[in-house]
Formats: structure tokens, sequence, C-alpha cells
């Protein structure tokens, strides 16, 4: 059997870290959503009990340094499936980007898993299996817009946001979640308003949305790493609704009403960075073309 799996990246809408938990991990609370930019994820069954993973890009790892590989891994140890599977992912999300790439290729494949082998799995059952994998895999496996609390894996879903264009621009840098983190200092920070903005998606109100995003470690990777503030300075200047850099960075997106300015400011990133997207707002279970 053979089937086929979406893997969109999600931005953060906001992003707030509330303090240091006793298991060293930080308590967050964010609003994500998912954007119209996805890795697409092909599962075969096979009959010799392995997990292949295959990609044409050479920045895919085909061993347990790929999250789908411990996804399909873990699936099978907990249900005792004695089969095997075949992973191709077509990498379109750039990699170490803080658009979840990854976590969303491992959820694609719990999804898929689930029903190539027919486990009978709740979507609460498939978050569940995800937060052993990494923080955003419960996220990603709801494939939809929510609020995440805890480590990012208590997820309660939220309305799409208003329809709108997403231009995202990552430079040539790698970020380490990890570093960023261990330079975060909670004291004196900004929260950003968290209720306000689950309340403009309920309202469904573009100008309070973009009015309300936010990201406490968008400073620490701005004071690091100088092409994330270039490009921000730059959307701004291009005249974005709103700018805010996606997770610990470092790619930095910017929403906008009208797909003319989108475009504007597309070509006004060219000479920043060569990885540079215009894409639609998801934010909505959408089904495989």
């Amino acid at each position: 059997m053979h089937l086929l799996e979406k893997a969109p990246a999600k931005i953060n809408l906001t992003l707030d870290v509330l303090y240091k938990r006793p298991d060293d991990y930080h308590e967050i609370e964010m609003v994500m959503t998912t954007i119209d930019l996805a890795d697409r994820i092909e599962l075969t069954g096979l009959k010799s009990n392995i997990i292949k993973i295959e990609s044409e890009s050479q920045f895919v790892p085909s061993d347990e340094r790929n999250l789908a590989y411990r996804a399909a891994k873990l699936m099978k140890d907990t249900y005792k499936v004695h089969k095997g599977v075949k992973i191709f992912i077509e990498k379109n999300i750039p990699v170490a980007a803080g658009l979840a790439g990854g976590s969303s290729d491992a959820a694609a494949v719990i999804r898929g898993l689930n029903r190539l082998w027919n486990l009978g799995m709740s979507v609460e059952e498939m978050a569940g299996l995800g937060a052993e994998i990494g923080s955003d895999v419960s996220f990603c496996v709801y494939n939809t817009t929510a609020l995440a609390r805890g480590r990012g894996e208590q997820i309660k879903e939220l309305p799409a946001p208003p329809s709108c264009w997403v231009v995202l621009a990552k430079p040539s840098i790698g970020v380490s979640t990890q570093s960023i983190y261990q330079e975060f200092k909670i004291e004196g920070v900004e929260h950003p308003d968290t209720e306000g903005m689950i309340a403009a998606l309920e309202e469904g109100d573009f100008g309070s949305m973009c009015n309300k995003v936010g990201n406490v470690l968008e400073s620490v990777t701005l004071s690091m790493y100088p092409e994330v503030r270039q490009i921000k300075n730059q959307m701004e200047l291009a005249g974005a609704d709103a700018v805010l850099m996606s997770g610990s960075g470092p790619t930095v997106f910017s929403l906008v009403r009208q797909e003319s300015r989108a475009y504007r400011i597309y070509n006004s990133l060219r000479g920043f960075c060569d990885e540079v997207y215009v894409v639609r707002m998801l934010g909505y279970h959408k089904p495989l073309d």
C-alpha cells in the first residue's frame, strides 16, 4: 500500500516563555498556525521489517537523527508492528529555520502510518505520541491553528487566522534553539498579549492580529545574528502589516493583506538572502491535493 501526507510549515504568531521548569525545560505559551509551504511525505509499505528513509535533499538524514524515522520507530515499538515502511521526503521547507519542518515531517508520518497500518489512533493519541519525539510535533499532528502550552504538547485548537499573504525570508545561517534559550533571560522581558491574539483570531480581525504578534526569543536572536535584524528591518521598510521572527529563528516572516505588496516585499529581499517565499496563510485542516 502507498499513501501521501502533506507536512506544512508552521509560524508562531506569539511565543512566550513563562518560567524555567524543574525538569530544565521552559514553560512556554504560543499561538501557532500553518502556512502553505509544505514538505510532501510518501509512505510505502514494505514486506521486510525495516524503516527506510529516502530524499533528494542532502539535508535529510536517513537514520535516527531524522524525526520522521524516530516517529516510525516509535509507532512500530508502541503498537508492536512487524511491518516495514519506506518514507520518501520531498523537502520544500528550509531546514533549521524555525518553521518546524522536521517536526511536521514526523507528524505526517504518524498520521500516515496510523492509516497505513490501520491503528485507529485518535488525534489526541497521535499528538501524545508526537510529544515523545519533539516539542512541536504535537501541534503539527493537529495541522491547524492552536494555542500550545507546557513544552508545546498541550494543544487547544483555535479559529484559523484571517486570510492573508505570508512572506518568509531565511538567511543562510543555522540557529541552535538550545543556544537561544541559554542566552534568554526572563527578567524584564516584554511578554506578548497571548489572550489578545486569541481574541483577534476569534473575531477574524486582521489588524488586531498584526498588532498582537510577539516573540520573546526574537531580541536574543536579533542581538546574536545581525543578518536576522537586517531582514526584519527590510520587511518593515517595505511596508509589511506585521513582521516577526518564527520560533528561535532565523526565519523572519511578514503578514500582508495585499498580494501586490507581498511581492514588493519579496523583491526587496532578494538581495539580502536566497531563500525567500511568498505563500498563503493556511491555519486549518487541509486535505492533501
